[in-house]
């Protein structure tokens, strides 16, 4: 996917934080939560076409190479009507910046993922969280990342719905694992919440994840993680323990990657003689 834009007056350089708006739907004029008072405005690249749909994880990339990463999707307060935009990470300062228009690429690399943590008490910052970290490490040892975001969620069940169709449907995470209350305590509503959620189950995950946890602990029987897919992101349940975490992942680790291509439309054949 290839689309024009012009770049902002301000002077972009790596780290720098910007907006991705359309000229054509108000995103150059609308105001933002990160524009200041005492400064003319958040730096915006402006696209001269209907903003387009884009993951989280995609690099942009200008003629010299790749100038900028979305990092999140959203909506701007404009004149009675909110604009869709991108927040972006700039990657790389583009060598000679004008007002000339630039064209921009598309381009997916690695793997995208949002782990979310279940924890009333981590929520209240009165438990150090652990197991999510654990999980980007994990997964980073296999697959390259492009993008990885982690929350902090108490569990509640309708949070949890909400943030799992906005991390799948409009960020467009490839992965999204959580950890936590996948158990019988009466706070434990992780698998409800995801059910709720999800198109369609991954029956595989979940027996290979409660196949490694019987191989361990008896106790491994009363996980009712559920796994499955919406749009084209894979949702899986992990248990709470950073232990558990790393044993139930290492069961679908290997498979996450092909399942994640498959999802997103990769027609090769799963299998040849």
């Amino acid at each position: 996917m290839t689309f024009t834009v012009s770049l902002p007056e301000q002077l972009l350089a790596p780290g720098m934080t910007c907006l991705l708006v359309s000229d054509v739907m108000g995103g150059a004029s609308s105001f933002s939560p990160l524009d200041q008072p005492d400064q003319p405005g958040h730096a915006r690249i402006v696209c001269h076409a209907p903003l387009p749909d884009l993951r989280a994880g995609t690099f942009l990339d200008g003629p010299q190479g790749p100038l900028c990463q979305i990092e999140w999707s959203g909506r701007l307060p404009g004149n009675g009507t909110a604009t869709p935009c991108h927040w972006l990470r700039i990657v790389a300062a583009p060598q000679a910046q004008t007002s000339a228009d630039l064209q921009l690429t598309a381009r997916a690399e690695g793997l995208s993922l949002a782990w979310v943590t279940l924890s009333d008490k981590g929520s209240q910052g009165l438990r150090e969280d652990t197991s999510g970290p654990a999980i980007e490490e994990l997964v980073g040892t296999r697959y390259p990342l492009s993008l990885a975001k982690g929350f902090v969620l108490p569990d509640e069940p309708r949070a949890l719905r909400a943030l799992l169709t906005d991390l799948a449907l409009v960020q467009g995470f490839d992965l999204v694992l959580t950890t936590g209350g996948t158990g019988l305590a009466p706070r434990d509503t992780t698998p409800e919440a995801t059910l709720a959620a999800i198109e369609k189950r991954l029956p595989g995950f979940e027996l290979a994840m409660t196949m490694s946890s019987l191989a361990k602990t008896p106790h491994g029987a009363i996980s009712r993680a559920v796994a499955g897919t919406l749009g084209r992101t894979i949702i899986v349940n992990l248990p709470g323990s950073p232990k558990a975490v790393r044993e139930n992942l290492q069961a679908i680790l290997p498979a996450l990657g092909h399942a994640s291509e498959k999802l997103k439309g990769d027609p090769s054949d799963c299998a040849t003689a």
